[in-house]
């Protein structure tokens, strides 16, 4: 399961490791959703899932900053897969509560939460595909 999580982070960041300004920010869709804000979704939501970090508001993940640089988020999306396969390395029950933040409800098993990041990347790289053809026609992984 890991190592498919894995080729679906790695999909994600290659399509979107090469876009320039202000193409990479630029909303694909009606939504406004964009690669950038793809990436820095997927490292909250990675954070959220794996480490139990709180999102405050799970919309903003979508809109990356002025300020905000490809380079630094996909660094970030670099660091919190880094940090949530040490979180998944150490797991030997996968039946076992996953980390949530307090206040939030009983936790999922380890093994839906790798199920649902499956799902949740694979999804989001399928946006990125679609965004990412539109801006220079560039399709596959």
């Amino acid at each position: 399961m890991l190592g498919f999580l894995d080729y679906l982070r790695n999909s994600v960041i290659e399509k979107v490791a090469d876009v320039p300004e202000p193409e990479v920010r630029a909303p694909g869709v009606a939504s406004g959703t964009n690669l950038l804000g793809l990436i820095k979704h997927l490292t909250a939501v990675e954070r959220f899932y794996f480490l139990g970090e709180p999102i405050p508001n799970l919309r903003r993940t979508l809109r990356p900053t002025r300020t905000e640089t490809v380079d630094g988020l996909i660094a970030d999306y670099r660091r919190a897969i880094a940090e949530a396969n040490e979180v998944i390395d150490g797991w030997t029950d996968l039946a076992a509560p996953a980390p949530r933040p307090p206040g939030r409800g009983l936790p999922p098993t380890r093994r839906w939460v790798l199920t649902h990041m499956i799902e949740e990347t694979a999804r989001h790289a399928g946006h990125a595909d679609i965004i990412r053809e539109r801006i220079d026609g560039s399709v596959g992984r």
